[in-house]
């Protein structure tokens, strides 16, 4: 199965030291793309012009406003038609039968020219979620790793050393765009080569390891 597949080259990359970046475009990321509105509070979600029933907690919460955050949207579509060496791009199942189904061909289309590198967004998560945490999660034991995760985020039990940690709190996908410049400027000024960076920032994480990935590529980002 290729999902498998595709899990197990970038877990034998860590193992092996090899240096690469995996981004993920699920259904927020797409909706971004798409130019819908989308807002995430306690009671609802806003998507395009439908309002849904269902909440999340008051540190998901998030807002693309298409009248302010272009910058954002643009960002995301550098972001997915990028293409390089170990640069994977998580994106709908080929045969696609989940909630983004109905935007397969609008993905493609977007992409352009299928290279090697194209995979599945659901990849770490989901049906997935037990190879990640039984496989993935091993292959970090030995190594270096710096998180970017939610400022309420508790760290102590991570079963890897963890050199530096970059928190991003609510709305980060348009507040925290000041983490781009600051890992940058850290993965520079210290001469920061070889490491694991994992990404939990929302669609944020996309910009991030885009950006991180163009400069400093001895490196590997992942959204977790």
């Amino acid at each position: 199965m290729k999902f498998k597949d595709d899990f197990f080259k970038l877990v034998n990359k860590i193992k092996s030291n090899e240096n690469f970046a995996f981004v993920r475009f699920s259904d927020g990321e797409i909706a971004i793309m798409q130019n819908k509105r989308l807002v995430l509070t306690d009671e609802h979600v806003i998507l395009g012009e439908t309002t849904h029933n269902f909440g999340y907690t008051t540190r998901d919460h998030k807002s693309f406003d298409p009248e302010k955050h272009q910058f954002l949207r643009d960002k995301l579509l550098e972001a997915y038609k990028y293409k390089a060496d170990n640069y994977f791009v998580g994106s709908l199942c080929r045969s696609c039968d989940c909630a983004s189904a109905e935007f397969k061909e609008w993905m493609l289309a977007e992409y352009g020219d299928i290279v090697e590198n194209y995979t599945f967004a659901n990849l770490l998560v989901n049906s997935n979620y037990p190879l990640f945490a039984n496989h993935f999660m091993k292959s970090l034991e030995d190594k270096k790793v710096v998180m970017v995760c939610n400022q309420s985020a508790d760290l102590s039990l991570m079963p890897f050393e963890i050199i530096k940690d970059f928190r991003v709190d609510k709305n980060c996908i348009v507040n925290d765009w000041h983490l781009v410049e600051d890992m940058k400027e850290y993965i520079q000024t210290n001469q920061i080569r070889d490491t694991i960076f994992l990404f939990a920032a929302s669609s944020l994480s996309e910009v991030l390891i885009y950006e991180l990935f163009k400069d400093y590529n001895q490196n590997t980002y992942i959204d977790i």
